[in-house]
This record gives structure tokens, C-alpha cells and sequence, in this order.
């Protein structure tokens, strides 16, 4: 039977496509490493609805493995892939580069080999806002230079697009990347700032609050870059990209305000200068997704935020 693979599907995102593509009658094949980086027991969790469906098979791997990487295409012989796999996190790619190309870069690479073993109709791609580095002109569009990353993780994702078009092109089968921008709501990784602000405010310690508030990023919510990827999925045309964001950016001092009115508690700031490798804004323009797509955004940042914090105060529980 055709049949889905979902890597990084115990992940944020990667878990919630595994249930929409499941909702929808789909076969799907997990890929996960449970990376260290947050605790399993989490993971764990995100999987408990893709696992009640008989339709779904974890393989716990490493795209690291070339050699694994075959032989899961081998043996299970997707028909599609939505690659969601990575190593994430602007901050943390400062510190450990190298580990930041093996995963996505070369994890990437050996994901493309398998599949010029084992063609697929469709490769499905997370690339990220951060390869718009810091740029000037907003919103940003899909045709705007990307030479400029303003860290390693953002190098890797330019990387991974330039080999999606290479492989485009020796394999003669349709790529799309997908441009995220802060996608947040229920399960998102305990690192990325709503999370950690939620978590903070809830519990009465001083927030990090790096330069003068006026920083702001395109928040969208999972349940809408979900969508926008089963579209991209059911909609294969050559080498595509496209931007899935809100189009909306927030301000880091409006993110916080939204906090405290969602939690019903007062933040304590602990001020902090900007921290290398971040970017003043990210807005995306959708237009191209819109179009093509019929991608339109649903869930505004507010709404989104108090889902986060519904999820976020029953899962302590």
C-alpha cells in the first residue's frame, strides 16, 4: 500500500502531520532519532495518537545512516516524503556547527540517495524563514536573495534547498520546500520562547528578554502549517518553495503582553542584550502559497496562544 514517510514524526510538527495524514486515511511511516536534545518521555507523548492508528509504523533511526537510510526505502517503499527532520535552533547551531551540517545537510543527502534508489513521487521538504537572513525588505517572498544566513542552522536550510533542486533535476521527480516561520501551539518544543515564556510566567521566574522588545516574528500556528503541508503534498509541480507563515509579524513586546493576558499572570523581565545569530524580523509573504496552494491562515496569534496554554496547563497535570 502507498504509503507516507514522516521524518522527525515524533517531533512538534512532525506529529501533527503524522495524525492529519492517519485523520485522512493515509498509511504512514515515522522516521525518529529521539535526539537529546528535549527530553524522550515528551516524544513519547507527541506519538500516543499516531500510534492508536493501525496505519502507522515507527522506525527508530538515524538519517545520520546512509546505509539505514536505504534500507528503510527498501523495505517500505514510501511513495511520498515530507522530510521534517533536524537538527533546530538558531542559537544552538553557534555552538555546535558541525553537528548542524551532519544532521541536516548530510542526513539530507542520504535521504536523497535513498530515494534516487527508490523514487518517490514526492519530496516534501521543512526549510525555515532564517534563510532570509536579516534582511531589509519585508514581507519577505519567495524570490528575494537568500545568500546571507545569519547562522549555521540557516546555512543548513539554504543547503538542503540547493540540493533539492540538484536532485530535482537528476531524478526527474517533484521537490517543494517549505518555508516555516515560528510555527507555535500544542506540543512545541520546550526551548522555542512561547514555551519557555508560558512555562516561565506560570511558574513565577523572570523571563529573558533579549534587546528593547521591538524584535517580532511571523508566529503561525501548527494547525495551519499542517495544512499548508498536506496541500504542498497533494499539489507536486517541479522545484517549488513557498512561504507558510501568518503574514502578521508580532513584536516580542506584544508577545509578551499576550502572555500575561492569556495566563491571567504578570511577567518578570530579566533583561538581556540581542543575542548573536538572531534576525530583527521575520513576515512572510503568502501570496504564492495563497494562490497556488489555497493556503490561508485561520488561527490568529492570540486564539493560538490560548490553545498553547490550554494544552500547556493539562499536560503538567
Amino acid at each position: 500500500m502507498a504509503s507516507v514517510l514522516v521524518t522527525g514524526a515524533a517531533g512538534f510538527i512532525g506529529s501533527h502531520v503524522a495524525e492529519r495524514l492517519l485523520a485522512r486515511g493515509e498509511t504512514v511511516v515515522g522516521l525518529d532519532n529521539f535526539d537529546g536534545f528535549y527530553p524522550r518521555p515528551l516524544k513519547e507523548r507527541n506519538l500516543e495518537g499516531p500510534r492508536a492508528s493501525d496505519r502507522f509504523q515507527l522506525v527508530e533511526g538515524d538519517l545520520r545512516d546512509g546505509e539505514a537510510m536505504r534500507a528503510l526505502f527498501e523495505r517500505r517503499r514510501p511513495d511520498r516524503v515530507i522530510h521534517l527532520a533536524a537538527k533546530a535552533g538558531v542559537r544552538p547551531s553557534i555552538l555546535d556547527p558541525v553537528a548542524y551540517v551532519e544532521t541536516n545537510v548530510n542526513g539530507t543527502l542520504n535521504l536523497l540517495r535513498a530515494c534516487q534508489a527508490h523514487p518517490v513521487r514526492h519530496f516534501v521538504i521543512a526549510s525555515s524563514s532564517s534563510v532570509y537572513g536579516d534582511a531589509a525588505k519585508v514581507p519577505f517572498s519567495e524570490d528575494d536573495r537568500t545568500d546571507e544566513p545569519a547562522s549555521p542552522y540557516a546555512a543548513t536550510k539554504k543547503a538542503c534547498e540547493g540540493l533539492c533542486f540538484t536532485y530535482h533535476r537528476l531524478l526527474q521527480i517533484p521537490f517543494t520546500c517549505l518555508r516555516f516561520f515560528t510555527v507555535f501551539g500544542p506540543r512545541q518544543r520546550p526551548d522555542l520562547a512561547i514555551n519557555k515564556f508560558v512555562r516561565l510566567v506560570e511558574t513565577g521566574q523572570p523571563l529573558p528578554f533579549y534587546g528593547d522588545g521591538t524584535t517580532s516574528r511571523d508566529y503561525t500556528y501548527v494547525g495551519d502549517t499542517v495544512t499548508g503541508i498536506l496541500a504542498a503534498l497533494d499539489n507536486p509541480d517541479g522545484y517549488q518553495i513557498y512561504n507558510l507563515g501568518r503574514s502578521d509579524p508580532v513584536s516580542l513586546r506584544e508577545m509578551v503582553a499576550t502572555v500575561e493576558r492569556v495566563t491571567g499572570k504578570q511577567a518578570t523581565l530579566d533583561r538581556q542584550p540581542d543575542q548573536p545569530g538572531d534576525v530583527r524580523t521575520t513576515y512572510a509573504d503568502i501570496s504564492k502559497a495563497q494562490a497556488r496552494l489555497g493556503y490561508e491562515p485561520q488561527v490568529g496569534f492570540e486564539e493560538g496562544m490560548r490553545r498553547f496554554v490550554e494544552w500547556w496547563r493539562a499536560a503538567q497535570g
